[in-house]
């Protein structure tokens, strides 16, 4: 397994969107509301540079939160100097950034290009046309198409990041956009359910009962089969759920701490009922990390399969990685 990457993370928030989307409010998912200075930057390394678990061939500065290339640009490159420098020093490997499709150009990439940043993530959401328009995304999924051919072209890392559950959206709709998110093979995925916030449109759709998000376990049905669809075309997804929200603000929707780890327990799941075919008494063997993942919470999993008529305990094997999994039979 190789080292874990880590983010020290800095949110610019709104400042840079030309809309409000349905879902957005930046606050309420970052926690900050005020735009960061340059001095922001530097001590937030500063603060990374003191933890324990500090490894600057892992470390990227990441620009968060908002749409970073659709900022001003002199305030943009006044954050990427600073960062750039940090990179220079070896405290960091590099940088990436998040922004929207309709923000990238081959002006903006030659400048994130002299300043190291090595990694884009664009804010796709969907590649559905209708859905786009209906949550007031202001882009085309043409956009993100050129967008992301525009960043391999370059050089970056190109992440998309997408979300299940929009506001006249479906799972057969989500379903095609992750075949198209395929077609275009970034190297990384996030994906991320729709939560329900205040102060956003969504939030007067849910009081109107026009807009009914996804439940809980429909949401991790939907992400855990999207999930199983990047790996198998060798893209890699690097977050399931969002990191956290203002508890104060929440409304509605498939909100969970844990949201990763329980979707990871149901892609487990759905691993040993593909491969069990007959009743019987079974050991299945996990890393030693995945053992509560392959039981599930409160026992949920060997209980599912119980009542299949698959019989089976957990046991660790330590050849095997993270969601990998070996069955043997028992006689």
């Amino acid at each position: 397994m190789s080292e874990k990457h880590s983010n020290i993370s800095i949110f610019v928030p709104h400042i840079g969107c030309p809309n409000k989307c349905s879902f957005c409010n930046q606050r309420y998912i970052t926690g900050v509301g005020k735009a960061p200075r340059t001095a922001d930057v530097l001590e937030a390394v500063k603060v990374a540079k003191n933890s324990n678990n500090y490894n600057p061939e892992t470390t990227e500065i990441a620009f968060f939160g908002g749409s970073f290339t659709a900022i001003n640009p002199v305030y943009m490159e006044d954050l990427l100097k600073v960062a750039a420098s940090a990179v220079e020093a070896g405290d960091v490997k590099g940088i990436r950034i998040s922004t929207r499709p309709d923000a990238i150009d081959e002006e903006i990439l030659s400048t994130l290009k002299k300043y190291h940043v090595t990694a884009i993530e664009l804010g796709a959401q969907s590649l559905n046309d209708r859905v786009l328009k209906m949550n007031n995304r202001g882009h085309t999924s043409a956009d993100v198409v050129r967008a992301s051919v525009l960043i391999k072209k370059y050089g970056f890392e190109l992440g998309l990041q997408i979300m299940t559950g929009l506001y006249t959206d479906s799972d057969e709709s989500a379903i095609l956009t992750a075949q198209k998110v395929i077609d275009i093979h970034p190297d990384t995925v996030r994906i991320y359910p729709t939560i329900v916030l205040k102060d956003t449109y969504l939030a007067a759709l849910h009081a109107d009962n026009i807009y009914n998000p996804q439940t809980l376990s429909e949401a991790i049905a939907l992400a855990s089969e999207l999930y199983e669809m990047f790996i198998e075309a060798d893209i890699k997804v690097i977050r399931l759920g969002l990191h956290s929200i203002e508890q104060s603000a929440f409304i509605a929707g498939p909100w969970h701490p844990a949201f990763s780890e329980l979707c990871q327990s149901q892609i487990m799941l759905n691993t040993a009922l593909k491969r069990l075919n007959k009743e019987g008494n079974y050991t299945i063997f996990v890393s030693k990390s995945d053992v509560s993942k392959m039981i599930g919470q409160k026992r949920c999993n060997l209980t599912f399969l119980k009542s299949k008529g698959f019989n089976c305990k957990v046991a660790v094997k330590s050849d095997l990685n993270n969601l990998q999994i070996e069955i043997k039979e028992e006689v």
